[in-house]
């Protein structure tokens, strides 16, 4: 299958080109620099200058490809209803010559108090960038002109050397305060997968989901802040502190927040099994004390 994928240069990009080409799949991946193109190329993809705003390029792309695995999206936050603008005009343009193929899109697990979400029973998207829920639904609904549209939901870390997400600046923001910081009892449960497992689930997705599917790429279903807060003490050798969510900033607030997510209806769809070191003991290798 000839896949083209946005975002092929950055996190989790970079570990799909080589799980697609390992597979057996002839990559394109869209590059908005020199130094993504470099990256793109030496992973032994296909180059396709341009960026989410160039949707003649997007088109192209798309139209030249068997599917797409859709993962750019612009992640300046003081300017996001931009970003979601861009990325909703993008999507249009690939799914307009996409009939009859596949397209992936990385969307959110959502938050559910209480209890566990899950793929079947909760909305595509929920939360403080709520607008890019327009677009998921957007996405699954190309199914009625042909599209083969599913949605991989990616939970709050996908972790891995290398991450530099929410678990990297709640590492850097304890040592600026010279704590392993956890919000109110730490009871606040927390998903993550493997940036790995996640690659292998877009793979999967590409290659078998059926039209409207949506998936959790979910390895851990809740991970206690407080028992991240306690390995990432011990590594460092800051005390372990429960502080008031503002301390944190924009991260406290999310810290704050209970959101575990089940991926059992995903493995069950596919046969998905995460193999990869969950988030605790990823944290204990080391990635993040550097």
């Amino acid at each position: 299958m000839r896949v083209f994928v946005t975002g092929a240069s950055g996190w989790i990009g970079r570990a799909l080109v080589p799980e697609l080409l390992d597979a057996g799949h002839d990559v394109v991946g869209l590059a908005r620099s020199d130094a993504a193109a470099d990256t793109v190329a030496a992973m032994g993809a296909t180059v396709l200058r341009g960026d989410l705003g160039d949707l003649e390029t997007l088109q192209a792309g798309a139209k030249s490809a068997d599917g797409v695995v859709h993962l750019a999206f612009g992640h300046d936050f003081t300017r996001i209803e931009d970003s979601i603008a861009t990325d909703a005009r993008a999507v249009e343009a690939m799914t307009d010559v996409l009939a009859g193929k596949a397209f992936v899109a990385a969307s959110g697990t959502p938050m559910v108090p209480g209890r566990a979400a899950t793929e079947q029973d909760d909305p595509v998207f929920v939360g403080p960038v709520g607008g890019r829920g327009n677009i998921a639904r957007a996405i699954l609904e190309t199914a009625e002109r042909g599209v083969r549209a599913s949605l991989v939901r990616l939970p709050r870390t996908v972790h891995g050397e290398g991450d530099h997400g929410f678990i990297a600046h709640l590492v850097a923001l304890g040592r600026e305060k010279g704590i392993a910081a956890y919000v109110g009892d730490g009871t606040q449960r927390w998903p993550a997968v493997h940036v790995l497992d996640a690659a292998h689930l877009f793979r999967l997705a590409l290659e078998r989901a059926e039209p409207k599917a949506v998936l959790h790429a979910v390895g851990d279903e809740g991970v206690r802040i407080r028992d991240i807060a306690e390995v990432v003490g011990r590594r460092t050798g800051l005390p372990v502190t429960s502080v008031a969510a503002e301390e944190l900033g924009f991260l406290g607030g999310i810290l704050a927040i209970d959101q575990p997510a089940s991926a059992q209806a995903t493995r069950e769809l596919l046969g998905w099994q995460p193999t990869q070191p969950g988030l605790l003991d990823d944290l204990e290798k080391g990635y993040y004390d550097r």
